[in-house]
């Protein structure tokens, strides 16, 4: 067995919460996700073999940082952190630096892995939002990531997707932050700050 297989397996196998990492494809584009739980320093050589054989581009941390992103640098891949509570949604700053890696990254051929603590709450709710960019309805996409990744998100999660809307347009003239801005007159702010309270 090649060095980058068995590399493969033992972050298959050794995960450090022994969850299998999921990968998430995105229907009418290349683009796809990898949701796993975080890495350690004692076990981001684990997933290196695995990030690498699924053309891994970039690292998104939803969590505080638990391993140097060096080796992952060295590797060419990466490394974007976007933290929020464990159990609660993104800000809209969150959400903004998320969209401008999905407009980015979106028509071309490579994956974006994301991950929190668990791999169960934040990470999914990030590739959850990039699904509904790209046309799938929301609860759709809650349920075709379940589908993949059992126990993933928790009710004010799923009651957030259920009302989120598209911010990405085929026309560029509209800033993300002018476009969130408009979905809190209609509410929004309310559930954010009311999902800030809860854990998953």
């Amino acid at each position: 067995m090649s060095y980058l297989a068995g590399k493969r397996l033992t972050a298959m196998s050794q995960s450090p919460l022994g969850r299998m990492l999921t990968i998430v494809d995105c229907l009418g584009s290349p683009l796809r996700f990898i949701i796993l739980d975080s890495p350690t320093e004692s076990t981001l050589d684990c997933y290196m073999g695995e990030f690498i054989h699924q053309d891994v581009s970039v690292v998104v941390r939803c969590c505080q940082p638990t391993y140097n992103a060096q080796q992952l640098v060295a590797n060419n891949i990466d490394v974007l952190d976007l933290p929020f509570r464990d159990g609660g949604v993104p800000s809209v700053p969150i959400v903004c630096e998320w969209l401008n890696l999905i407009q980015s990254k979106r028509h071309a051929q490579t994956t974006i892995a994301v991950h929190c603590l668990a791999g169960l709450g934040r990470a999914p709710v990030l590739v959850a939002i990039a699904l509904i960019e790209m046309g799938m309805k929301p609860l759709d996409a809650v349920a075709y990531i379940r589908e993949k990744r059992r126990g993933a998100f928790n009710k004010v999660q799923i009651a957030y997707l259920d009302g989120y809307k598209r911010v990405l347009k085929a026309k560029p003239s509209h800033s993300f932050r002018s476009s969130l801005g408009r979905m809190f007159k209609l509410g929004w702010g309310n559930r954010w700050r009311a999902a800030t309270a809860v854990s998953h």
